[in-house]
């Protein structure tokens, strides 16, 4: 109970504050003194006050920005309240602005406070600003508990009250909001102070939980929406093994809800695998997972997930799984066989290949099995390419096999895979063949004439059977593959030669696409031109933007050997050599002035030959191609000291073609490797 002798003393100390200006520290506290001085500050007049009201919508709106903290102390208030129900005190929740959000109180108390002349109602501002010292706006400036009595409020108006604040912290020491416990003067009592501290320190220890739990929640619905997002399914087993947790891979995998897979054990889905034998973590596991409708081929990373030292039960496992799909789709992208090319690519507006493309756009709808033939660099494979990309097949995996650049004995391996353990020098693991990676997508296989006559027959059967078995292994796998060949081999004549077989010709030949040369083509070489000038224009110099008219008459007559290829290449040097955007004969390579010149290619044999890519095979070809190709082969060869591999490697083509050009033109190999050493 506060003594008439300090109300003496508190009416003497606003006196000399208020009248004489001076501080009357010996009087008051130094806490209620400082936030007198500041309320001065704010030249707030001590027996006037406007106050300031919320409407119901500004309320309710910053009830909503502080709902977290306003329920919980909400809930705490009422608990209060049933200790001092009656008493004739009211409980006060004010945000970190003073704006009073919740009042709880005896009615006769809260009557009081709402017809006052500065009503204590839900909406109302109590910062120090606005009313000078008081129970709420003092505790958010100093962070610290405070009960004032009478006539310690600033406003003479507030003097028939005694209030008890205590501000809410947060973790790192920011103000909240504050806990008020308001009553009539003449009720004041320390332990309304106590009360009101224990209250608002509960309130935030809390908040800061709540905080912490939502922050968990949050994580939790993070790491869900992330694994949930992965092409990787995944189950979280406790330590019984039982499943707690799956994502919704897993969900959409396994065609189970998440309900009928939690709290099963792993063997349930996973029969094969035994979690037992392993020691440690491991990565892609060859199982079965069982699904709902069927078994499923599958790879499963396991990861053994140890507890913290508090926690002493077994440690639990990660489960991971990937179809088998998938990975050969990942090994797809990784060694670059998804299809670039679509028809727009091929560039030509002669009659010639808009021929082929319309024939090519028309058997790509189908699954028909084609055979792409024309001179090496003709764009076999680019119309490979845009046929699947315009098939049924374009979502799945384009896979592309030069026949006649791998050695014998490991183009079987490279089509149809092998087992572990299948022969020397295989991997441990085994290997997934081009036709197994090549599944639900195309296959091309280029210079198809080259193919070895024993793995024809293989190739056959996969074809007939449309299934494929790895070598050394017995598990047949079915396919879904577009077959798509190429080849600059007569195979009409390769099968009255006994070189291919007539059964796989029948088979691949169901549709026949022919390239036109570069030479048949006219002025579709023009168009190449400016592209390839784009593509490989030296920014350092000034564009290339006129051709010498003997330039132009050289391109639409000279017979272009290495086709499109052999274009590029002359633009790309002529990229190099042209600085006054200009494209001139002496630009160009030696052998194509040579023939401007003379009307036939011919080179000085002291100089490096230039790259021969495979120049057409047929016996209708030019007599002057043939010159040119037969030429080449001589001078390579010549290089090389009759060197086949090297002499094969430097003109960009296989032995096995360098071989039949050999017999083709007569060339004596041990004759020129005699004349070498000579």
């Amino acid at each position: 109970m506060i003594s008439e002798e300090y109300l003496t003393h508190l009416k003497q100390a606003r006196e000399i504050f208020f009248e004489k200006n001076e501080l009357p520290t010996e009087l008051v506290e130094k806490p209620i003194l400082d936030s007198w001085v500041r309320s001065r500050s704010f030249h707030l007049i001590p027996d006037y006050v406007q106050p300031e009201v919320l409407s119901a919508e500004q309320l309710q709106g910053r009830i909503q920005n502080n709902q977290t903290l306003y329920d919980i102390a909400t809930s705490f208030m009422e608990y209060l309240y049933q200790s001092v129900a009656g008493s004739g005190f009211a409980i006060i929740f004010a945000d970190k602005d003073g704006y009073i959000l919740k009042m709880i109180g005896d009615e006769d108390v809260i009557e009081i406070a709402t017809t006052k002349d500065i009503p204590l109602i839900e909406g109302t501002s109590r910062s120090e600003s606005i009313i000078g010292t008081n129970s709420i706006g003092t505790p958010l400036y100093t962070k610290e508990p405070i009960q004032l009595f009478a006539h310690e409020h600033f406003i003479e108006l507030s003097s028939n009250w005694t209030c008890s604040g205590a501000p809410i912290l947060g973790s790192n020491g920011d103000v909240l909001g504050v806990i008020c416990i308001s009553g009539a003067w003449n009720k004041v009592h320390a332990h309304t102070l106590g009360m009101a501290t224990a209250a608002s320190e509960a309130i935030s220890r809390q908040y800061s939980l709540a905080l912490a739990n939502d922050s968990l929640t949050t994580m939790r619905d993070h790491l869900q929406t992330s694994l949930d997002s992965l092409h990787t399914g995944t189950f979280l087993l406790d330590e019984l093994d039982r499943i707690t947790f799956v994502n919704n891979t897993t969900v959409n995998t396994l065609h189970f809800s998440t309900e009928e897979l939690v709290g099963q054990h792993y063997t349930r889905f996973f029969p094969y695998l035994d979690l037992s034998t392993f020691e440690k973590s491991t990565y892609d596991i060859e199982t079965t997972l069982q699904s709902k409708h069927e078994n499923i081929k599958c790879y499963v990373s396991i990861k053994f997930i140890s507890h913290s030292r508090y926690n002493h039960s077994k440690e639990t496992v990660l489960i991971s799984f990937r179809r088998a799909e998938y990975i050969q789709q990942l090994v797809n992208k990784v060694i670059g066989s998804d299809a670039r090319y679509v028809f727009d690519n091929i560039i030509g507006s002669s009659p010639q290949i808009q021929q082929a493309k319309k024939l090519a756009k028309l058997v790509a709808k189908s699954s028909t099995n084609v055979l792409i033939t024309g001179e090496s660099g003709t764009g076999k494979e680019l119309f490979a390419q845009s046929i699947h990309n315009h098939s049924p097949f374009s979502k799945g995996p384009f896979i592309a096999l030069n026949c006649g650049a791998l050695p014998k004995e490991l183009i079987e391996s490279e089509l149809f895979g092998y087992d572990p353990g299948s022969f020397t020098g295989a991997k441990k693991d085994g290997r997934a063949g081009k036709f197994e990676l090549a599944n639900n997508g195309t296959i091309f296989l280029d210079e198809i004439g080259d193919m070895p006559y024993e793995v024809q027959v293989k190739l056959l059967r996969v074809l007939q059977e449309k299934t494929v078995t790895r070598i050394g292994g017995k598990k047949t796998l079915p396919l879904n593959v577009r077959i798509i060949t190429a080849t600059n081999v007569d195979l009409e004549a390769a099968i009255q030669n006994h070189t291919f077989r007539s059964d796989l010709y029948y088979r691949l030949n169901v549709f026949s696409l022919h390239i036109p040369p570069l030479s048949k083509r006219g002025s579709d070489v023009f168009d190449l031109v400016d592209y390839f000038l784009e593509k490989y224009q030296n920014p350092d110099y000034d564009p290339i933007v006129h051709i010498d008219e003997d330039v132009k008459d050289l391109f639409l007559h000279y017979p272009w050997p290495g086709n499109i290829r052999e274009l590029e290449n002359v633009i790309e040097r002529v990229c190099i050599l042209a600085t006054n955007g200009r494209l001139s004969l002496n630009t160009l390579p030696m052998n194509m002035i040579q023939y401007h010149n003379s009307n036939a290619i011919a080179q000085s044999p002291e100089e490096n030959p230039p790259s021969l890519e495979v120049v057409s095979d047929q016996s209708a070809a030019a007599p002057s191609v043939m010159t040119a190709e037969k030429q080449l082969i001589l001078e390579h060869l010549t290089c090389s000291s009759g060197n086949i591999k090297k002499a094969a490697e430097s003109l960009e083509i296989s032995r096995r073609t360098l071989y039949r050009k050999l017999e083709k033109y007569q060339i004596d190999l041990d004759k020129l490797r005699f004349s070498g050493r000579s």
